[in-house]
């Protein structure tokens, strides 16, 4: 059977999940604004408690992000959480990983700290409010951590190399000396990346990149074009029916 295109509780994901490393998103955690036009980017904080509650029961662990290839000791199951520095993730999703004993990882737009998720506006979305220094420099006490998601959030791949290099690179640097710390995983902005843009990532020096392709990724794994699940509430749509159907069938 077909794995839903989306996550939003364990039970269909219970057995891949014990198969290969499983990076779960979440771009929101917090209320969705009657506004927004991409509703399925917001995860509600109970239904954010519950997953961390369950994966809790099951005996799931989120160490930290920079152990992703780190073998697992005998029977230890791990999810990694990613997000992209949204300002209700702070408010709302923070205290539920502290309660659970879970971390997670922010990729922070280095120019935007503390102002507005600006890429929406080519989406026809309203931009959100992103941490500021102070509120990364909680989330990092609280024992989480950062990775770059470039300078300004652009399509890479539609960039000329040497700007596509500035983004990469020299957002590595501006968070490195903001918080004293390597900055050592990238995350492609929309999850646009070629060749090119993977071997930019390496060469600055980064360990790892994820993108927006769904699934687990097996030991493995190309560490530059790490597959990720994107977490949101469960949909009735007929639209989201048909297309976990499709998937389903195509396995067949």
């Amino acid at each position: 059977m077909a794995l839903p295109p989306y996550y939003s509780c364990l039970a269909p994901f219970r057995k891949v999940f014990r198969s290969g490393l499983a990076l779960l998103t979440y771009h929101h955690v917090g209320p969705r604004p009657g506004r927004a036009r991409l509703k399925g980017l917001y995860v509600s904080p109970r239904l954010f408690g519950r997953q961390l509650a369950e994966w809790r029961a099951e005996g799931f662990s989120a160490p930290p992000y920079d152990s992703l290839f780190t073998s697992a000791e005998p029977g230890q199951q791990r999810v990694f959480l990613t997000d992209d520095g949204f300002c209700d993730v702070f408010e709302h999703a923070l205290p539920l990983l502290r309660e659970h004993r879970f971390r997670a990882i922010e990729f922070i737009v280095a120019d935007l700290l503390g102002k507005t998720s600006q890429w929406q506006e080519r989406d026809d979305d309203t931009p959100g409010p992103l941490m500021d220094k102070a509120q990364l420099n909680q989330w990092l006490a609280a024992g989480n951590e950062i990775g770059s998601h470039s300078l300004s959030h652009p399509f890479l791949t539609k960039l000329l190399a040497a700007r596509a290099r500035e983004e990469i690179t020299a957002s590595k640097k501006k968070l490195e000396d903001l918080f004293g710390r390597p900055v050592r995983h990238f995350c492609y902005p929309f999850g646009d990346w070629n060749e090119a843009v993977r071997h930019l990532v390496a060469e600055a020096g980064y360990e790892t990149a994820c993108t927006t392709e769904f699934g687990v990724n097996p030991p493995d794994a190309d560490r530059f074009t790490l597959r990720r699940i994107t977490a949101r509430y469960p949909s009735r749509s007929l639209k989201s029916l048909r297309a976990w159907v499709r998937r389903r069938w195509s396995k067949n």
